[in-house]
């Protein structure tokens, strides 16, 4: 490491991990983005065009790395987890026998689906893509998506139990 790079470091490393902390709420994940904040401005320091100071850069990137974990999958299942985690002493082995009859009985039922309707399921709902995105994916047009996410809607309405999977009624994209 360079003697440039442990100075900007010891210089900024402490106000980037407050900015990531504010984001994020955990000190570890925080340190994780502060060592990527500085390795990303390491790879691409002559990017740097000093049109501000070098802390409101580092402060940018700080934000913007922030951003991306906390849109990650790894933050979410992360978060899952810890919903799970807590609701565990609230949950009685009934709850945790029908839930888990009912994702068996989704994910039959997905299977069933032709699969140009489940990849857009699948994609829509677990990728969390929008509809944009998935027509880029599998390379259709955006009205194709929305007319496969409404077929696949109304076949899985006709097999599941509607109470349980109302977020299937609502057409909205």
């Amino acid at each position: 490491m360079s003697e440039h790079l442990a100075n900007i470091m010891d210089e900024h490393a402490e106000y980037c991990l407050r900015v990531a902390y504010l984001y994020v709420k955990d000190w570890a994940i925080a340190e994780e983005i502060v060592q990527d904040v500085f390795f990303a401005y390491y790879r691409q320091q002559e990017r740097f065009e000093q049109r501000s100071s070098l802390k409101t850069y580092l402060v940018k990137i700080t934000v913007h790395k922030s951003h991306d974990h906390l849109r990650s999958w790894k933050n979410k299942r992360h978060i899952l987890f810890e919903k799970i985690h807590i609701g565990v002493s609230k949950r009685t082995p009934e709850k945790d026998l029908l839930e888990k009859d009912e994702r068996r009985f989704l994910t039959t039922a997905l299977f069933e689906l032709p699969i140009i309707y489940r990849e857009v399921i699948i994609l829509y709902y677990y990728q969390e893509l929008k509809v944009r995105e998935i027509a880029e994916v599998i390379t259709c047009t955006e009205n194709t998506v929305k007319t496969r996410l409404r077929r696949a809607r109304q076949i899985l309405l006709e097999k599941l139990d509607k109470n349980h999977w109302e977020v299937l009624e609502d057409d909205i994209f």
